[in-house]
Parts: structure tokens; C-alpha cells; sequence
């Protein structure tokens, strides 16, 4: 067995905003294994300024793995808990190697394309991007115009008030039967004024809202999800924990009403499976997110997904945002994500 990394930069349509700044390009890394005729892909997909993975030694950790692949994926992965991206990666390159079917890594309905080629598709959230009243409200319109009825908008980067006003108006048109509305702050408020914030959205009959504060403030996390009338998701939260009992012991501690995960950016799907679990005995509720990958990584990450027992819409709608996206069977449809068989994988771009 031969193995290699491949750099890659994807270039977004439009600048995407978010309360870490504004992004116009994100970095990503695949592993290419070869075996006789056989190939496997997987994608290390990092995140900097949110995921773990040290960044001074991350290339040259990703370049020890390939030229240590003989050792096995089960030796590999003790060496890389520090490097959650590197670690899904890894595992689904290798699971892309053993696939029967090309690409087909987990197979499910959402695979088998039982619909004249098209699998039945998961629900998805519509993700509106921060920025200005003017462009959150168009993308809002695309959205809704789309089919979809669970956005999820990004807040915190503006006045709260406009961004209070701005779903006031949305949520005056459209009753929570009709359209959910998931709202995620990334840590941007402050605690002192948090509990404030939450209840003025809660008026908005809002869904849930991600990470209202910054994360690692455990106590005060635990004071807002027991005081607060709207539901709290925690996401960045997971990000970083490595030990079992640090995991169980935050979720006792804050008793969130949903996690999100982020299969990249806590080490795969292994890894996801114990939050689950974890999650589920506790009565807490989840659900999945991607972080921005290519279609190589949304793939494995909805793949995963749709073999799991799921009836909310999943983050899963973010491979229509790059200009030089891996060409893919994935497909937005009526607010659905679909695997269509009519379509193939192409991988010219890696020169695969």
C-alpha cells in the first residue's frame, strides 16, 4: 500500500461571513491511499481558528502517516487524538478503500437511489451567512425560495438589535409550524448580557441557539441553560475535549438540550458515536454539522449521518459554496441533500 496528502485550496463564491471574520478561502488536505487497483480518498478537513489540530507540526503529522502506512490504520490512530481532521481522514481513506462501490462508504437508503437514481435525501438546514441587513435578508429570500423551512442564521457579528429585527420580521411572516429557525451566536455574547439576549429571542419562538458564549466557561454555560426560555446547542464546546471522562463530565455539567457534532473537527465517526450515545442517555438531544469541507468530506460526513435514526434537519448544505468543489453525486433538492447515481465522482482537479 502506497499513501499521499494532497493540498488543496477551495475558493468560495462569495465571502462568507462568520464572527471569527470573513472568509474568502479555505485550506484542506486529502489522503490518497493506493492498493493494487484499488484507491481510497479521505479529507482531512481543518478549520483554523477552530480546530484542534496543532498547526505548527500539521503538515509534517499528516506526511509521518503516509510514509508510515504500513503500519495499519489501527496503529496510526493512537498518535493522532491532537489531530481530529488528520484522524477522519485517515479512517475514511481507508474506509474508501474497502468500499464495494466507489465513494460509497456507509451504504443506506440515502445511497441506493431507490428513486430513479436519486437516494430519498435528508432534511437539511438553509444556512444564512452573517453581514449586513441587505445581504442576510436576500440570502433569506434564496433560501425560502428554495424550499427550505429550517434556517439557520448566523448572529453576533452586528448589532443585536438589527439582527434581533431582522428575524422579528421573518418570524412575522412565517409561523414556527412553517419555518424553524436555529440560531448560532459562535461565543459572541457576553455572559453579563446573555441571559438578556436569550430571552428577547425566545419571544421570536426561535428553535434553539448555538454557543451563546465562549466555550470553557462550564458554570456559567450550566447558569444559562438552566435560566434560559430558548433551548441551547452546544457545538464548539465538544471541540478539544480528548478524554472520555472530560467529554461526560461536560455534558453532566451543562445538560445542554442538543449538541451538534462536527464529525472533522472531533476525530470522526467513532468519536461521534460516543457523543450520541453519551448524549442520548442523558435526554439531550443532536445533531450533525458539517465544517466546511469539500464534497469529499460532506459525503463521508452524510453518509454517516443517514445510517443513524434521524428526524431533524441536519447542517449537512454547505457543498454548493466553493467555485472549485470536488465534482460529486452530491445534490440539493427541495431543501433535501440527495445522492443522485446518475451523476459520477470526479476527481481531475486532484489529478488523481
Amino acid at each position: 500500500m502506497t499513501a499521499r496528502y494532497i493540498p488543496y485550496t477551495l475558493n468560495f463564491k462569495r465571502p462568507s461571513g462568520t464572527s471569527r471574520g470573513v472568509m474568502h478561502t479555505k485550506e484542506t488536505y486529502f489522503i490518497v491511499l493506493n492498493h493494487e487497483e484499488q484507491i481510497g480518498i479521505g479529507e482531512c478537513g481543518v478549520l483554523w481558528g477552530l480546530s484542534p489540530d496543532p498547526k505548527s507540526d500539521y503538515v509534517q503529522k499528516i506526511a509521518q502517516v503516509c510514509q508510515n502506512i504500513d503500519l495499519g490504520l489501527e496503529v496510526l490512530l493512537k498518535d493522532l487524538d491532537r489531530y481530529p481532521s488528520i484522524r477522519i481522514g485517515l479512517i475514511t481513506a481507508f474506509d474508501s478503500l474497502n468500499a464495494q462501490i466507489p465513494m460509497h462508504l456507509y451504504p443506506s437508503e440515502f445511497t441506493s437511489g431507490t428513486q430513479g437514481g436519486i437516494g430519498p435525501g435528508m432534511s437539511i438546514n438553509g444556512l444564512i451567512w452573517m453581514g449586513d441587513f441587505s445581504f442576510m435578508n436576500a440570502q433569506i429570500k434564496e433560501r425560502l425560495n428554495d424550499g427550505f423551512r429550517c434556517l439557520k442564521l448566523k448572529i453576533g457579528a452586528q448589532d443585536f438589535d438589527q439582527e434581533w429585527n431582522l428575524i422579528r420580521r421573518l418570524r412575522a411572516e412565517y409561523r414556527p409550524e412553517d419555518l424553524e429557525i436555529r440560531v448560532d451566536a459562535n461565543g459572541a455574547f457576553a455572559m453579563d448580557t446573555a441571559l438578556e439576549k436569550l430571552k428577547r429571542l425566545s419571544d421570536l419562538n426561535l428553535h434553539s441557539i448555538e454557543q451563546p458564549i465562549a466555550v470553557n466557561q462550564w458554570n456559567e454555560m450550566a447558569q444559562l441553560v438552566a435560566e434560559s426560555p430558548l433551548d441551547i446547542a452546544l457545538d464548539e464546546e465538544l471541540i478539544g475535549l480528548t478524554s472520555s471522562e472530560q467529554k461526560q463530565q461536560m455534558l453532566s455539567q451543562i445538560k445542554p438540550q442538543y449538541i451538534i457534532l462536527k464529525p472533522s473537527l472531533i476525530g470522526g465517526f467513532d468519536r461521534s458515536d460516543q457523543w450520541i450515545d453519551w448524549a442520548e442517555n442523558l435526554g439531550i438531544g443532536w445533531w450533525v454539522t458539517s465544517a466546511l469541507e469539500s464534497n469529499v468530506g460532506l459525503n463521508a460526513i452524510a453518509q454517516y449521518t443517514a445510517t443513524k435514526s434521524i428526524s431533524m434537519p441536519q447542517g449537512l448544505g454547505t457543498g454548493s459554496l466553493y467555485l472549485n468543489n470536488i465534482m460529486s453525486p452530491l445534490r440539493v433538492q427541495k431543501a433535501k441533500l440527495h445522492y443522485d447515481l446518475n451523476q459520477q465522482w470526479s476527481f481531475n482537479l486532484l489529478n488523481l
